[in-house]
């Protein structure tokens, strides 16, 4: 698959993980997120998108592209 793009997903963490169970803390750690307003881009591939759905309270999409 020569010349395709690698599409990303633009995600920024809105809320902390204070008063969350250990597995939405685990997925928001797995996704590369540490701190609020914190702002990662990654692959867009469906186990991301799974990590993200988990927690999508917690998360806010920016873009994807």
């Amino acid at each position: 698959m020569a010349g395709t793009a690698k599409r990303t997903i633009t995600i920024r963490l809105k809320k902390g993980t204070i008063a969350c169970p250990p597995n939405q803390r685990a997925c928001v750690n797995g996704l590369g997120l540490k701190r609020r307003e914190q702002v990662k881009t990654l692959e867009n591939t469906p186990a991301v998108r799974g990590m993200i759905k988990k927690v999508l309270h917690l998360v806010e999409v920016v873009s994807e592209k």
